[in-house]
């Protein structure tokens, strides 16, 4: 008996490698043969996510916590992040929509990413109190600046009305990306908008390999996802369109709006700019969990 418990080869491929080893096996045999021992076609899972950080459930435990807290204080608590950039033109779209027969729509047979084609990068910033969703969509780079900027247009948009009363905001966010506990660029431009805002501005980051956990993901990029499916992306108004129509059964409301602005990438920040940051770190996990103070505090 071989070790290996399991193969790639089709049924058909099977049949013919045991007979030609002495074996009457017809494919049909080996069908339910397998069906018999419980085997059945399977594609990978996504399931491993490498080690674990010894204190990843008392951070989710830690997020818990402050966010219970500023909810209660009728402080603004947002989740956010950058959705799966796309590419914008006329290309498939994951996923399929009820046409009549024979009228789906054609798009091009290969999405090869040029660099010339443009692309949509959506950063989105979930209301955990309200449920609701604003969405920025830009058009150049996703780099710490576009974050701020994001989260900067949505509280413009719809933060300052919402909690007219706020002393603090309150930010969940991965630990990568361009809003990335190690990102310079996004605190630096957090200590911007908080000297903006005039308030404290609290970030709490989750522990490496645990960005599915973010409520952005689930509750917001989730139903983007599941809305614009089968529908060729085919202009930046298309997405914005798209995205701003998502709802959902429990209440769900989306804002969009584009992004043009042209964000530099590889910007260095240097030590003299970090030391005019007002960062305090919390006493546990001061790299995750921080806040930045306006400077005339």
């Amino acid at each position: 008996m071989s070790p290996l418990r399991w193969t790639c080869k089709s049924i058909r491929t099977l049949s013919d490698t045991l007979q030609r080893s002495g074996h009457a096996a017809s494919h049909r045999w080996v069908w339910a043969t397998l069906h018999e021992l419980n085997y059945s076609l399977q594609g990978n899972r996504k399931m491993e996510e490498g080690d674990q950080h010894a204190d990843r459930n008392a951070q989710f435990e830690y997020i818990n916590s402050r966010v219970a807290r500023e909810m209660r204080a009728g402080n603004p608590v947002v989740s956010v992040d950058t959705k799966k950039k796309e590419l914008v033109g006329n290309y498939k779209n994951e996923g399929r929509k009820w046409h009549r027969k024979g009228q789906a729509p054609r798009v091009q047979g290969h999405d090869f990413p040029h660099p010339d084609v443009p692309r949509a990068y959506p950063y989105g910033i979930y209301d955990l109190a309200r449920n609701r969703g604003h969405v920025v969509v830009g058009t150049d780079h996703d780099t710490g600046q576009f974050a701020v900027a994001s989260i900067r247009g949505w509280w413009r948009a719809e933060g300052r009305r919402l909690y007219p009363r706020a002393q603090r905001l309150l930010i969940t966010a991965d630990g990568g990306g361009s809003n990335g506990y190690r990102h310079r660029l996004w605190k630096l431009e957090l200590q911007r908008l908080a000297d903006e805002l005039h308030f404290a501005i609290s970030v709490c980051h989750f522990p490496p390999g645990t960005s599915k956990w973010n409520k952005v993901e689930h509750r917001l990029f989730s139903f983007i996802s599941t809305n614009w499916r089968g529908e060729p992306l085919t202009d930046y108004e298309t997405i914005v369109r798209l995205i701003a129509k998502t709802t959902t059964a429990t209440g769900l409301v989306v804002t969009c709006r584009l992004d043009r602005r042209k964000y530099a990438v590889g910007r260095k920040i240097s030590d003299e700019e970090m030391e005019r940051v007002n960062l305090v770190k919390d006493r546990f996990h001061g790299e995750w969990n921080y806040t930045i103070l306006p400077t005339s505090q």
